[in-house]
């Protein structure tokens, strides 16, 4: 059996860390190994393409990158490994975080970077599981469990509004 993927979570400064700890924590729980790591697409170019360069041979299977205002690092990376990378555009004080993400949403053509919400680190690490899940079934037995316990948790709140609708309507 070959060794499990890894997933590397890449920010742009080390200022991103709070909201990337959400992919930090989901992936620590669907117990998928990563590396976390600070590099910037234009303070340190040559340590994020030698980095994405090698990830493959260095046993990743999928790239996060969270990066804020020109939010050029998921390019960087894309560009230089075959691996998906996904973006996680940060909320900076400029611009409320629009500006990443329409950085990291607009690659050129042949430099896909896979885009979730403004600041969606939790949303980043599913999608990096769903993707090494498609060649392990561990993974995907253990994403399938999350999303029935999603559906019961939704079930179990509607049923408490339905009794606080009754409560108000003295109908208990």
């Amino acid at each position: 059996m070959s060794e499990k993927k890894k997933v590397a979570i890449i920010m742009g400064s080390d200022s991103d860390f709070p909201t990337v700890s959400g992919a930090i924590k989901t992936l620590d729980s669907f117990g998928v190994p990563f590396e976390v790591h600070v590099m910037s697409a234009h303070r340190t170019p040559e340590a994020a393409e030698n980095f994405s360069k090698t990830a493959k041979v260095n046993g990743f299977g999928v790239i996060i990158s969270a990066a804020g205002k020109a939010a050029h690092l998921g390019g960087v990376l894309a560009a230089n490994t075959t691996l998906p990378v996904i973006g996680i555009p940060i909320k900076s004080s400029t611009l409320d975080g629009l500006d990443a993400l329409l950085a990291t949403v607009q690659m050129p053509s042949g430099i896909p970077v896979a885009t979730v919400a403004i600041d969606g680190a939790a949303n980043a690490a599913i999608l990096a599981v769903q993707m090494l899940a498609l060649s392990d079934d561990e993974l995907a037995k253990k994403l399938e469990d999350e999303k029935v316990k999603m559906k019961n948790g939704v079930e179990a709140k509607d049923k408490a509004i339905q009794d606080k609708v009754k409560e108000l309507l003295g109908k208990n």
